[in-house]
């Protein structure tokens, strides 16, 4: 028998801090809340149980609405949002979700959990802390 391979999951390295908005504000407020926040992501949210939650990227905005010279007071999120977001679950290993961000392209994900948002996951937190602490693990 082998060394046990150190096992790390999404929920180990996912970012807990997310802002909320309504697919009915305006990209400005969207825009006054990442700035807030500090944050390039906001989780656009459900409007009923049977929904699905959207992302709103800051480089969608520049993408549809600032390449398009249009204005973020007369633009909606719903406009310019990815929905449904794709999501993953917490006790995905970080591995199986690096793949899938490389299959398709992604740059955010969100963690689900019992319909219910607990994280935002990227390949910057994949690889800066779940490789790292994989690496360290091997040590």
């Amino acid at each position: 028998m082998g060394a046990a391979v150190k096992r790390i999951s999404v929920r180990d390295v996912m970012k807990l801090q997310f802002g909320v908005i309504d697919d009915k504000a305006t990209v400005y407020e969207a825009l006054t809340m990442m700035k807030r926040l500090k944050t390039s992501v906001l989780v656009v949210n459900r409007h009923h149980e049977d929904d699905e939650y959207g992302l709103l990227l800051v480089s969608d905005i520049a993408r549809k609405v600032l390449a398009k010279d249009r204005s973020c007071n007369r633009v909606n999120v719903y406009e310019v949002m990815i929905k449904p977001a794709v999501y993953v679950a917490p006790d995905m290993d970080i591995r199986y979700c690096s793949r899938l961000f490389a299959r398709f392209s992604l740059v955010r994900a969100l963690v689900v959990e019992e319909k219910q948002v607990l994280g935002t996951i990227s390949p910057n937190s994949l690889v800066l802390d779940g490789m790292f602490a994989l690496e360290e693990a091997h040590d």
